[in-house]
């Protein structure tokens, strides 16, 4: 069995918050494993077989192990390896904002249609989610000290399909320090890698490797 063979396999989707956050972290961790990358509308059977709840992203490991939750896969890879400490720098329950409230007026916001949703109150309500991190990057660079760690990597994607709508509006809104944030994040190298574009995976096609 090739080294290949036992390498964990990533089910992905390149503008999914929930699939950066967890590629983010596979990389930041080193850990190489192979990718496929899903088209939304015409899932793999694969996935579905891997993980019932068949959305992305969805982790199997070598021994046959599922992990299905974003989160629970950037904890799996950093505990294996974590060289820039990014599980001493957690705030659950800034991430687990994110996750709920901050999610629920995002998709509302974004996808109005989809919600029959004012997208304006969610944008307010959004905003104002907003500016609670806009004063926690009042004492330092990152969401939890000075330096990146998982808070961050995990809330990023997120603050920035929020951006997305509405670029200019975003860029007036009165958060100098988050805005800044954002650039830095947007310019991050390692963003750069977890965003390489890939064409849908079919079950005949050669294993890719990530990163590769």
């Amino acid at each position: 069995m090739s080294a290949e063979d036992l390498r964990p396999i990533l089910y992905s989707f390149r503008r999914c918050p929930y699939a950066m956050r967890a590629r983010l972290a596979l990389l930041a961790s080193g850990t190489v494993c192979e990718i496929r990358e899903v088209k939304l509308s015409a899932k793999p059977a694969e996935l579905a077989a891997a993980s019932p709840k068949a959305t992305v992203p969805v982790l199997v490991l070598a021994d046959g192990r599922v992990i299905d939750q974003s989160l629970d896969i950037m904890r799996w890879a950093l505990s294996r390896n974590d060289p820039e400490g990014w599980l001493t720098r957690a705030d659950e329950a800034l991430i687990a904002t994110n996750d709920g409230p901050f999610k629920h007026h995002l998709d509302r916001y974004k996808y109005p249609h989809r919600h029959q949703s004012d997208p304006a109150e969610h944008r307010a309500a959004g905003l104002a989610m907003l500016e609670t991190l806009e004063s926690r990057l009042e004492a330092s660079s990152c969401l939890s000290g000075a330096a990146r760690g998982i808070t961050d990597a995990a809330i990023f994607p997120f603050i920035r399909q929020f951006a997305e709508p509405d670029r200019l509006w975003f860029d007036a809104q009165k958060l100098p320090r988050l805005h800044a944030w954002l650039v830095a994040h947007l310019a991050w190298p390692l963003f750069e890698t977890a965003m390489v574009r890939l064409d849908p995976w079919r079950t005949d096609d050669a294993p890719r490797l990530f990163p590769g």
